[in-house]
């Protein structure tokens, strides 16, 4: 009994921590899982064309963009991938990131759209960073290692108990209808069981995007190495070919630098003068979409990329980036599976599963996992109102046990604390202000 007391107690707690944040981070992923419909509603004049005859050269439907931008920089273009779609432009401008859609057979600019204002941008940065930038990222990634704590916790709660020597494991799996509280209690237990494994799921794999485990720890080491470019680096990492609301590149090259043009170093690539033309022939040999990042100086390169980070794939085993030469259109780099770590094998399978990309299945799967996820979350919070006394001005947390020592417990919590440095301080933390509300009677009348 003072185990579960014990485990009881965590829950409660992480959870007060835990749910806001959480609850946030489901209805802002359901958001982001209806964006692609949302924006081919709302974009459909700009995204759509009738096809033509001929579909004109990308430098031609470029030099139409830039007359309308004159302050502006042209950073990349994504080729329509079909015969209905239209060229999309990205252009920096005035401090805006803005995507210019283009008709492919009259280079007619169709309308423009800024990266800041798009709904997948707005409900990704809510989900990123709380609007907050590096202290949202960090908020954030609190949180989610506290959730594994909250799930760790929450199936030990679950687990069924002996009644009469037996274990009720019907009543584990499917809710039991039962009035008040106890019906809550059935519900919140038997779906929590359930999407107990996606949501480890997601916060795993939300978290290696996050500032501290993610871009210290778990990128840093799944990064692609620079040095077998062959060709001198820049100081530029390949993530700044990325933008507000929209990554070109896959996750384990954002931290390895850009190689430069000039040297003279890699493999036969483009043949002939090197134009986007020339460049665009060559991708789509060998890819069915993909974006085209433009040389942005002197020494730049051009950057053909494909991947699940990016949308245009679902299959991760089919993600190429290459790197070209903006003078010889020599190959400076290609990687693709074969040669991502296992880390980074992991997660570009598991971008597309986290965002609903891979088929109708997993989509349907993400929407119903996001949804159950915020439904704990609100009857987590039924459930603690409807046991709190009417009249009482604390939070009513479960019992402190009597001191035990819950080995189990303990394992888990040092594993998390171990495997993340945020998880690990604040548990320090928590433990200490347990121990404190023993003896300042003030603090214990209210978190108690």
């Amino acid at each position: 009994m003072a185990l579960y007391r014990a485990a009881w107690r965590w829950h409660f707690y992480a959870g007060v921590f835990v749910t806001p944040f959480l609850l946030l981070l489901a209805l802002t992923g359901l958001v982001m899982l209806f964006a692609p419909q949302i924006e081919r509603l709302q974009y459909r004049a700009f995204l759509t064309v009738t096809p033509g005859q001929t579909a004109l050269s990308l430098d031609r439907q470029i030099d139409a963009v830039r007359p309308l931008y004159p302050a502006g920089e042209v950073t990349r273009v994504r080729p329509p991938a079909s015969p209905t779609q239209s060229t999309q432009v990205a252009v920096t401008t005035q401090g805006r990131d803005l995507t210019v859609y283009v008709n492919p057979y009259t280079a007619q600019v169709l309308g423009q759209v800024d990266q800041a204002s798009r709904v997948n941008t707005v409900a990704e940065k809510i989900h990123g960073t709380l609007l907050l930038g590096d202290t949202g990222d960090r908020i954030l990634e609190l949180a989610s290692g506290w959730a594994l704590v909250l799930t760790a916790t929450g199936l030990f709660l679950w687990w069924p108990r002996p009644v009469k020597g037996r274990r009720a494991w019907r009543a584990a799996f499917i809710p039991q209808r039962a009035p008040g509280r106890a019906g809550w209690k059935h519900l919140h237990a038997t779906l929590g069981f359930w999407v107990a494994g996606i949501l480890v799921f997601f916060l795993l794999t939300g978290m290696a995007w996050t500032g501290v485990w993610g871009g210290k720890i778990v990128q840093a080491w799944n990064t692609f190495p620079a040095l077998v470019y062959g060709a001198p680096k820049s100081t530029l990492p390949t993530a700044t070919l990325n933008r507000e609301g929209e990554k070109a590149v896959p996750w384990n090259l954002e931290q390895t630098p850009l190689p430069t043009s000039g040297s003279g170093a890699g493999t036969p690539g483009v043949t002939g003068p090197v134009t986007l033309d020339a460049v665009n022939r060559y991708a789509a040999a060998q890819l069915p979409s993909y974006w085209i990042a433009l040389p942005g100086s002197r020494d730049g390169v051009y950057t053909i990329s494909a991947s699940t980070m990016s949308g245009d794939l679902t299959d991760a085993r089919r993600d190429l980036t290459l790197h070209l030469d903006q003078y010889s259109g020599r190959e400076l780099a290609r990687v693709g599976w074969n040669e991502y770590s296992l880390g980074a094998k992991g997660m570009a399978a598991g971008i597309a599963l986290h965002q609903g990309r891979h088929g109708p299945l997993n989509y349907a799967l993400a929407l119903l996992s996001c949804a159950v996820i915020a439904f704990l979350c609100v009857s987590g919070v039924v459930m603690w109102w409807l046991r709190r006394p009417a009249a009482a001005r604390r939070l009513h947390a479960p019992p402190m046990p009597n001191p035990v020592i819950w080995k189990g417990g303990v394992a888990i919590m040092a594993a998390l604390g171990i495997a993340f440095p945020l998880v690990g301080v604040s548990l320090v933390a928590v433990l200490l202000l347990d121990l404190l509300l023993r003896r300042l009677p003030a603090v214990k009348a209210v978190l108690s």
